[in-house]
């Protein structure tokens, strides 16, 4: 199956729409009488499931989602990595539950002794001896880069083409024209325009890193170890050690977020990886769903820091927010990571894993289908080019969106649930080997379907 027959793909994705219609009544009728609501949803991104419209949740529990119209479904989304813990785990929700009844708070600007615990454990896993607390890890890679900005005295950003890293306007950039710094196409409202604040790179090319950092004024390059909301870009050997050795010829702070990178393992790729950030991002899994993030910072960066007197870093000096580090997030993050994203979980999440990436291979080779799928820890998914993209502009490229929703749809009316944004599936504690089995059957039936 060396081209996708497009009329044929028409036909089936819209056969694959008028199903889902028919199951999920109830669903559509809710989005279609939310009228105050912009987009008909809570949160505009919400639009990007397939189908025309979200399916709207009733319960979630383990690797398990039931809609209102009740249809369960095995959930492999898991939040794009929020529920990496599993929905609802029991020892997020006794502490939380404890937190919010028996102890009382959930914000009252004063820390418990479950933050100190939570730095310790963020430091042992990832080796940042310094941390500091935040909402989402949005907000921490905005603090962050105003920080990296402040101590090195520089103004520029260096992102890769097709990086993310939440909504921060200085990462909003892909590789233009004679590689220039332009804009990601969609980004609303930037202050300024996006070559102003940033210099793009492309992943896997050393020196597209070395051009962006020469001219010394570059305070903080910020990266995944592993490209992931474009698709898993994987790095070739040597790259990451590159990075770390021209950020330190040219003074540049390196900033790794492994937000989504964290599949790899408990410590993530940094970690298992061996790698050296001066500051290092995470957040949604960390507290099994109860919104939060942290940033932690080396000794030399936070000597840098303390060396600032003007700096305003305890009132409104631009980091820092009422509810970050509120005691209901730390004590979410000290139940997830002390006893469920546990060794023995990765172990049989990232097992679980390499089950889909195999049993995904077997389909692609099967039919010659010419894409591909990488495997990132407990994370995989497949992309619609072979072999697969090394940069994010090459995985940008591949990207087809009727290919995706015919995928999707085919999964959620069989009782499967990708992530919306992509193909990615993720595991989680809870998730069994016949879930992947299922999503195996049901990939070679769809990809059977479009080869016929």
């Amino acid at each position: 199956m060396t081209t996708i027959d497009r009329g044929r793909l028409a036909s089936l994705l819209d056969e694959e729409r008028a199903l889902h219609h028919q199951r999920t009544p109830k669903s559509r009728a809710a989005f279609e009488q939310a009228d105050h609501l912009l987009g008909g949803v809570p949160m505009t991104w919400m639009n990007k499931w397939s189908g025309g419209y979200p399916l709207y949740l009733a319960t979630a529990h383990g690797n398990r989602v039931t809609d209102i119209d009740g249809h369960e479904y095995v959930d492999f989304a898991l939040g794009d990595t929020a529920a990496m813990a599993g929905h609802s785990p029991a020892p997020t929700i006794d502490a939380v539950t404890e937190r919010i009844g028996a102890q009382g708070g959930i914000t009252t600007m004063m820390p418990s002794l479950d933050a100190e615990w939570v730095g310790a454990e963020l430091t042992r896993r990832f080796g940042m001896p310094l941390w500091s607390l935040s909402l989402t890890a949005t907000d921490a890679n905005r603090w962050a880069l105003r920080l990296a900005r402040m101590v090195t005295g520089r103004p520029i950003v260096a992102a890769f083409s097709y990086c993310y890293h939440g909504s921060v306007d200085e990462t909003f950039v892909i590789t233009g024209p004679n590689d220039t710094t332009a804009p990601r196409g969609g980004n609303v409202g930037p202050a300024v325009p996006v070559s102003q604040t940033s210099r793009v790179m492309e992943f896997n090319d050393l020196d597209s890193v070395e051009r962006a950092l020469s001219p010394r004024d570059v305070a903080v390059l910020i990266m995944e170890p592993a490209l992931t909301n474009i698709g898993i870009v994987l790095p070739e050997a040597g790259f990451l050690e590159g990075v770390r050795r021209l950020c330190d010829e040219y003074g540049t702070l390196l900033l790794i977020d492994e937000t989504h990178t964290i599949s790899e393992g408990p410590g993530g790729c940094t970690s298992a990886w061996g790698l050296r950030p001066d500051i290092f991002v995470i957040g949604k899994s960390i507290g099994g769903g109860i919104p939060c993030g942290a940033y932690g910072i080396s000794h030399d960066v936070a000597a840098r820091i303390r060396a600032n007197e003007e700096a305003d870093l305890v009132d409104v000096g631009g980091v820092g927010g009422t509810l970050a580090g509120n005691v209901l997030s730390t004590a979410a993050i000290r139940a997830t990571l002390g006893e469920v994203l546990t060794d023995k979980a990765f172990e049989h999440m990232i097992s679980l894993a390499t089950r889909y990436r195999e049993g995904v291979e077997s389909t692609l080779a099967e039919f010659d289908v010419p894409w591909s799928i990488a495997q990132l820890g407990a994370r995989a998914e497949y992309r619609f080019t072979r072999p697969a993209p090394r940069t994010g502009t090459e995985s940008a490229a591949a990207h087809d969106d009727d290919l995706e929703e015919y995928l999707h749809l085919f999964m959620s009316n069989r009782g499967v649930l990708m992530t919306p944004f992509h193909n990615m599936a993720l595991m989680c504690p809870a998730t069994t080997s016949a879930d992947v089995d299922l999503h195996t059957v049901l990939f070679h039936s769809a990809v059977e379907r479009l080869a016929v």
